[in-house]
């Protein structure tokens, strides 16, 4: 399990990719993998997000207002984004670096999780939008398998938190449900979960056992599919056991906000 120095460390790389990536490029390029963003669009949320998360640990905000109202975008000029993203993750980076793991920090979770809240969602999200980029700009992505499953672990238990629930209503009547499971599991690294709907929460569990329906795979190919990133058909390496209409409307409501 990667710690909090490990999570920052790998947000810092990733982000350095990231930035080579969108520097100087054009700012109204299409995201396929988020049909309502351009570029722009991507580097902003990444890029200012960094500095809200960066404000909030390091500051080590009881409530998320002040970070929210000091969110900064990213610059107009596409020829600075490589700079102004680097400098965000070495921010986040520091401000990880000046507190300790049970320092009080707000999060959306639920459950006062906190600093290492923060610096796995950061690498999650480090993780799923590179190949966001990665899809808007024809570049090859390329993902760890133990670091594939890291990002699937913060996928995963950030969507089927109490936060997560009671604050999507939406999510919360779709994942209702009389015990249906689904199980995840990566084969090229140690990586098992087993999803259950239940009446008043998704529960998640780290085991290997039969399921109503069963997707397996390289670790990557998982972050991609159940992130949304790639269709089920474009990732053949991925073998599905069981019901495929119920993996069908779990992958349909893995966004950030349902409709």
């Amino acid at each position: 399990m990667m710690d909090t120095s490990s999570y920052l460390n790998a947000v810092v790389d990733q982000t350095s990719t990231f930035a080579e990536w969108v520097d100087g490029r054009d700012a109204a390029a299409p995201v396929p993998t988020c049909p309502k963003w351009t570029l722009a669009d991507l580097v902003d949320h990444v890029g200012a997000t960094h500095r809200m998360v960066a404000m909030l640990v390091g500051e080590q905000l009881s409530e998320p207002s002040k970070a929210f109202a000091a969110y900064v975008p990213a610059p107009a000029d596409s020829a600075q984004w490589g700079l102004w993203m680097v400098e965000g993750a070495a921010a986040a980076k520091q401000a990880f670096e000046s507190v300790a793991d049970d320092t009080p920090v707000w999060d959306p979770s639920g459950a006062a999780a906190g600093v290492p809240f923060w610096s796995r969602r950061l690498f999650g999200e480090a993780s799923v939008h590179r190949a966001d980029a990665a899809a808007a700009l024809n570049k090859r992505y390329e993902l760890a398998p133990e670091s594939a499953v890291a990002a699937l672990e913060d996928w995963l238990d950030t969507m089927t938190s109490r936060g997560y629930w009671e604050n999507r209503p939406d999510f919360a009547k779709a994942m209702r449900g009389d015990g249906q499971t689904l199980h995840f599991h990566a084969t090229d690294a140690p990586g098992e979960w087993l999803a259950r709907r239940e009446q008043n929460r998704v529960a998640l569990e780290h085991t290997h056992t039969e399921a109503d329906v069963t997707l397996s795979g390289p670790a990557a190919d998982l972050l991609l599919v159940i992130s949304r990133r790639r269709k089920l058909d474009a990732a053949p390496d991925l073998e599905l056991h069981g019901d495929p209409a119920l993996l069908d409307r779990w992958i349909e409501h893995m966004d950030w906000v349902t409709d």
